[in-house]
């Protein structure tokens, strides 16, 4: 996490209650476009955009662009001229790996058929097919798909790659608990924005915690179990779940 101090802990109870109290709209497509200068270079700083992320989360037609930002896809230094050069990049890419499947497509079947007949202790991770369709619904080409999605895992799937044990409360957070595919994509906005905090994941994943929490100790539950009960909860409200994670925060930060 960020170095602790009684600024960071007035920041982010500021942001909580500006995202269930005092929120502004979504940052808009015109909000949006003032943030950069006439070359496409940025004219505010990363962080201000991020903190705004943050509290106020992303009108759907800014969403793609803003990912791909916050992924890694596009530089946060870039102009708009080497971003079309990127995209056309990215583009081609796409399409010579399509093409080189294609053709090893036969060869790649067998190889899986074998693998799977050699190792059958190996169960299939569920979880990708969620991740894959909110990309899908939120650009407009595959190979857009293809690149955010690898940008994502990069950037958030380092640690639930390396301890097989996390990657279930990865995948939780793309799956059904949440009021709509809106609030997911809110959730990992901000979690890619990297504030109030590096791991705030850890606090999200605690807010959730916090939820069946009476449940859990009732029932004396294990790591599955405890991992059911929250896969179960229906209907969160992202906004709710974020602010709840900033107060945990500022909580952490004053006990420090």
């Amino acid at each position: 996490m960020t170095t602790l101090s009684p600024e960071n802990s007035l920041s982010a109870r500021q942001s909580a209650s500006f995202i269930l109290v005092k929120r502004k709209p979504p940052i808009d497509k015109t909000e949006w476009d003032s943030f950069f200068d006439e070359n496409g270079h940025l004219a505010k700083s990363r962080d201000f955009i991020c903190v705004n992320i943050l509290e106020r989360g992303l009108h759907p037609f800014v969403r793609t662009e803003a990912w791909k930002f916050l992924t890694g896809y596009f530089s946060w230094q870039s102009s708009q001229d080497e971003r079309l050069t990127v995209d056309s990049m990215r583009r081609k890419n796409y399409k010579a790996l399509c093409q080189m499947y294609e053709k090893i497509q036969p060869l790649l079947e067998n190889l899986h058929r074998n693998f799977i007949e050699t190792r059958n202790n190996i169960k299939y991770q569920q979880g990708f097919h969620e991740m894959v369709m909110l990309f899908q619904l939120m650009v407009e080409h595959d190979h857009e798909t293809f690149w955010l999605f690898q940008f994502f895992l990069q950037k958030t799937g380092k640690g639930a790659g390396a301890v097989q044990s996390l990657f279930p409360w990865f995948c939780l957070c793309f799956q059904r608990a949440f009021k709509s595919f809106d609030d997911v994509w809110r959730l990992w906005e901000v979690l890619l924005t990297g504030k109030p905090c590096r791991n705030f994941q850890v606090l999200v994943a605690y807010s959730m915690l916090q939820m069946v929490r009476e449940q859990v100790l009732q029932e004396s539950m294990g790591g599955d179990d405890i991992l059911l009960a929250c896969n179960n909860l229906i209907d969160l409200d992202a906004d709710e779940l974020i602010s709840a994670a900033c107060v945990v925060y500022a909580e952490l930060i004053q006990k420090d």
